[in-house]
């Protein structure tokens, strides 16, 4: 089956190109029904639409920036004197209505911003102070929202139940069989009269309508859950100024006026104007498609929704909300283009279609040897050429038996199934504070070998305190906050306060006061410990910040690890402080401040003395920060880079982030699972080592290495390096993105990233599983990740990884299932009807029994929940066969079984249960057939559990759906063989002959232990050495094309200085 689908059949898990996804519907040929089959795929149209309007925009934005340019040259005696302001606007207390707005900044129109006084005159006329932002009064907000609008955009109406009721009629098949059990009832109304000649067609259409409202409620279910799952994933929150208190809001929230504090890593939620900043960089890529960063200031203060900040922070006034904006436009169109189809619904569509077309071939097949049976009779009769009323009801029941075939051979369930499965986990890892944004993230969790984690968060609890500091040279313990007030006596006043300019000033953090009038803290844990220690040593945040002067700010930055201010001081001067990592602050400094409050150069001692201090805090797995200043003596401008060296260290903080409880057990379940758990971090060596022992990452036969080392290494030393590579610490992002590349590339691993800064996008976009954090990730990580771990804890990772395994099994269990129940009918009906010129299972027992495969089977099986053994098997990998030995074993043996049982009732039953002497034996021993294979698929289904455990009973009865489908399906079977007989084809059984037929199903049971224990050529090759010898291959193969590209590379050198002599 795996060669039958060949390449065409394959797509990735992420990034698949549009051809990709266009040639696998192409070779769709034997499709029921389009509607349902392709539901959950994606509507390629839409997305075409949505990249045709992102280009136009991106020409009109280009021609608007051009134009906007030339008109600075005309603004000068330019008046406002052709805009009027509408009358339901200024009735609401505004100066400017939405068109206005959305013209100036939409369309980057400086000549208008100029006529209307600029970012404060906007501000002004939409009635808002900059500094204390909307009053939260209820009935102001809902006056500016009926003038504004409201800050979302334009989503398709929710499907009806009767829409889903109305697609699941449009399968051809059914429609086919409606038109065969209409013939049928106006042919035997005229033959045998009202109601005896309507029996045959009413069962049909009944059967029709019992598919059609089951398939149609679980579709509805199914779309009930992604809408609840989609809201979820668009819970976004922003930081804004109301009433001039700091709040978080939902970005659905937002209105015109409103005051948005925006930071590096956040999406801008509304087109708005730069109010003040620093060093604001902006994103515009995924609305214009270009790559270029954009600064944005004073001067070009234009601010477009949907855009992301790259760098710097600032405060934006909201101007246009919701479809006003051009992103609210693009996302009205992209919503509509769904998600891409997953690796496995792709696969099990292509199943679908080769299964279909062998059951059109054996459904063409039996009709024409019925037909031909039928034409033989009659020939030896001699009424070939007279045909009655019952020959043409005859010949409709076996074109409806050959209709029905091609139901039941087209298991159009199988890739349904996946999107059933992955919905119903979706949900449940919604509850394990797991929120799933692409669906193939589920799948390809469960096939994940790696996992790169960050450090800070994810491993630890993200609950920061400074508890050590080497101050003045000494060290001393913070561990209570009469500690810092004994650390604050011991300093010298000077000291205390240029230690105070620098924890409140070269800060990323803010001390605020709440909503509710109390004090808080805002910004990154690590800002927010030092931020805590400052207020313990008595500091005042918005004296310090009143203070001085900001000319210039650089942000923190993951790569140079670093982050400075520069201060115009109120008695004149300017000082630079910068804060980082202690190693590299440390190298920046010439001078330190020593235990007699003294500036003094630093000597071989007090530097010995320093990286001692932080060898020992970070040996004590505490975060290691460096404080330091210089004096800008030969003046600074805010175009000049912030000083590198030269700086006078002020101190080192140790910081303390414990690991989190349930981790080091986490991290042992992935071992046992065969996934690997690397850290990679941004902290101090020692720190990431001292952490790593405490999680159980690190081991004796594993290695620790710094990014700086691990990025000079040599392409044949890093496939010696990477497969022990468990920590990685001081890394930039980049190293994240070579590391995770290689892993993939190389060593042919499917990794699972986790990332929570706006430079961990690169490597959750290329790992095959990014995951990010909800808590501490920026709105780009979030963007760029296919998982957000909701509790930023690594246990739910695994959860993710248990939850994933669990769809990919329940998948397979569900395939074997119906594949047997597929094998079973095509061969049953097949042989009978070449045999005995008649088919034991009518057209309303083979749409039972559809149900019973199809949608009753998928809602049983593939909704299992995980169990704790799932991780104790090794992953699948990138390579491993989806319909393994294990299953062809298993649906092979249990066809057999059934087809014999099948074949020894036809043949034998009369004679096995007495009906010779019956007048209805036929229709006896039929119901018989009918019952034992139902019973057959019941049994079967129970087995298809465990596909290679014996106990298939284990936790049965906590699966409350499987349960239920099982006794409904039973209690279905009941009424159909002894109330619906004269519509069912069937007739009443006795005890013995139900014991029979429960008994015979029963065995099933027995034989799939035995079969169980039938050992597979192809399984004896464990996983992991197949794992081994890809890895193997695959280095080979890349070491091979580094070295002809070296080659190349060593023969261009020469040509190339030959033509430039």
């Amino acid at each position: 089956m795996e060669r039958l689908l060949s390449d065409k059949w394959d797509v990735k898990a992420k990034h698949s190109s549009s051809e990709a996804l266009q040639r696998w519907r192409d070779l769709c040929g034997v499709v029921k029904n389009p509607k349902r089959r392709f539901r959950f795929t994606a509507k390629l149209s839409k997305r075409d639409e949505a990249a045709a309007m992102r280009k136009t925009y991106q020409e009109k934005l280009r021609i608007v920036v051009l134009v906007s340019k030339a008109a600075m040259h005309f603004i000068t005696g330019m008046q406002l004197g052709d805009y009027t302001v509408p009358k339901e606007v200024q009735a609401a207390g505004f100066q400017i209505c939405a068109d206005e707005l959305g013209s100036i900044v939409e369309g980057h129109d400086v000549k208008k911003l100029k006529l209307h006084d600029g970012v404060s005159g906007i501000a002004e006329k939409l009635a808002v102070n900059a500094s204390d932002g909307l009053s939260t009064d209820a009935e102001a907000l809902n006056r500016r929202q009926e003038i504004y609008g409201i800050n979302k955009f334009q989503e398709s109406k929710a499907q009806s139940f009767w829409v889903f009721v109305w697609e699941a009629l449009q399968d051809m098949t059914l429609m086919i069989l409606a038109v065969c059990a209409l013939v049928s009832l106006v042919v035997g109304i005229a033959t045998e009269g009202w109601p005896k000649g309507a029996h045959d067609g009413l069962g049909i259409v009944a059967s029709i309508l019992l598919v059609v409202f089951v398939t149609a409620t679980s579709d509805y279910r199914q779309s009930l859950q992604f809408r609840d799952l989609d809201r979820e994933k668009k819970k976004i929150s922003i930081q804004v100024t109301r009433n001039g208190c700091r709040q978080k809001i939902s970005i659905y929230e937002l209105l015109p006026g409103d005051i948005v504090h925006l930071a590096i890593g956040d999406q801008v939620p509304a087109d708005g104007l730069f109010l003040s900043g620093f060093s604001v960089l902006i994103d515009e890529s995924s609305l214009t498609g270009e790559s270029e960063p954009v600064v944005v200031n004073a001067e070009n203060p234009f601010l477009l929704s949907g855009t992301k900040v790259q760098d710097g922070a600032c405060k934006m006034l909201v101007t246009t909300v919701g479809m006003r904006t051009q992103w609210g436009k693009l996302m009205a169109t992209l919503s509509e283009g769904g998600d891409d189809e997953t690796p496995l619904q792709v696969k099990l569509n292509g199943v679908a279609t080769i299964i279909g077309k062998i059951g059109l071939f054996f459904a063409v097949v039996t009709f024409a040897v019925l037909f031909q049976k039928m034409v033989s009779r009659k020939w030896l009769m001699g009424t070939t050429f007279s045909w009655s009323g019952d020959d043409a009801l005859e010949l409709l029941e076996y074109f409806a038996i050959a209709v029905t075939i091609v139901v039941v051979a087209v298991p159009e369930g199988l890739p349904l199934a996946v999107t059933l499965s992955l919905a119903f986990a979706m949900k449940k890892m919604m509850n394990d504070k797991a929120l799933v944004r692409h669906l193939a993230a589920c799948e390809t969790m469960g096939s994940a070998t790696s996992i790169c984690s960050d450090k800070t968060g994810t491993l630890t609890t993200n609950h920061m305190t400074v508890v050590k500091s080497c101050i003045c040279m000494n060290v001393k313990e913070l561990s209570t906050p009469d500690d810092a007030y004994d650390l604050r006596s011991e300093l010298p006043e000077s000291l205390v306060k240029i230690l105070l300019q620098s924890i409140f000033n070269n800060t990323g953090g803010e001390v605020v006061v709440n909503k509710d009038g109390k004090r808080e803290i805002l910004g990154t844990p690590t800002e927010t410990a030092i931020l805590e220690f400052g207020l313990s040593l008595g500091g005042d945040f918005h004296m310090e910040r009143r203070a001085s002067k900001v000319v210039k700010v650089e942000p923190f930055n993951s790569t140079k690890k670093r982050m400075g201010i520069v201060l115009e001081l109120a008695k004149g001067g300017l000082r630079a402080h910068t804060k980082g990592a202690s190693e590299i602050i440390l190298a920046a400094c010439d001078k330190v401040i020593n235990s007699n409050g003294e500036v003094v150069p630093i000597d071989e001692a007090s530097c010995k003395h320093l990286k001692e201090t932080i060898e020992q805090f970070a040996n004590e797995a505490l975060r290691t920060l460096c404080l330091a200043y210089t004096e800008l003596e030969n003046g600074f401008s805010a175009e000049d880079a912030i000083p590198a060296t030269g700086y006078t260290c002020i101190g080192i903080v140790g910081i303390k982030d414990p690991v989190r409880p349930g981790v080091r057990e986490s991290v042992a379940l992935c071992r046992s699972a065969g996934v690997t758990v690397r850290m990679v971090t941004g902290d101090n060596i020692n720190t990431a080592k001292a952490i790593a022992r405490e999680c159980g990452i690190l081991t004796d036969d594993g290695i620790a290495i710094e990014g700086p080392v691990f990025r000079e290494k040599s392409l044949e030393e890093l496939l010696e390096l990477i497969p022990k590579i468990q920590v990685m610490a001081r890394s930039s992002p980049l190293d994240k993105h070579t590391l995770v590349k290689h892993l993939r590339t190389t060593f042919n691993e499917v990794v699972a990233v986790t990332g929570d800064g706006t430079n961990d996008a690169p490597a959750l976009h290329e790992a095959d599983i990014g995951l990010a954090m909800g808590i501490a990730g920026t709105e780009v990580a979030k963007e760029s990740a296919d998982v957000i771990i909701m509790d930023d804890n690594f246990s739910t990772i695994v959860t993710v990884a248990k939850w994933g395994r669990s769809v990919y099994v329940n998948i397979q269990k569900f395939v074997q299932f119906q594949l047997t129940v597929n094998i079973v009918a095509l061969v049953v009906n097949f042989s009978s009807a070449c045999l005995t010129g008649s088919a034991p299972l009518t057209a309303v027992q083979l749409l039972w029994v559809n149900m019973i495969m199809d949608t009753l089977g998928a809602l049983a099986l593939a909704t299992e929940p995980p169990t704790e053994e799932l991780m104790k098997k090794s992953p699948v990998g990138r390579k491993g066969n989806f319909i393994s030995c294990v299953m062809w074993r298993n649906i092979l043996g249990q066809s057999l079984y059934q087809f014999l049982v099948i074949w020894f009732l036809q043949a034998y039953g009369k004679t096995f249960f007495r009906l010779h002497g019956c007048s209805n034996s036929d229709l006896i021993l039929n119901t018989i057939i009918f019952n034992t294979f139902v019973f057959c698929q019941l049994f079967n289904e129970v087995n298809s559990r465990e596909m290679e455990k014996v106990n298939v009973l284990k936790g049965i009865l906590s699966n409350y759906v499987f349960v239920s489908v099982l006794g409904s399906t039973v209690l279905f079977q009941i009424i159909i063989i002894e109330y619906l007989g004269t519509f069912a084809n069937t007739t009443p059984l006795t005890l013995m002959q139900w014991l029979v037929c429960v008994f015979i199903g029963f065995l099933g049971m027995p034989i799939a232990v035995v079969l169980k224990h039938i050992p597979l050529k192809c399984e004896r090759a464990s996983s992991a050495t197949f794992l081994y010898m890809s890895r193997f291959l695959m280095m080979s193969q890349r070491k091979k094309d580094m070295e002809v590209s070296q080659r190349k590379k060593d023969m261009e050198v020469p040509i190339l200085a030959s033509i430039i002599n």
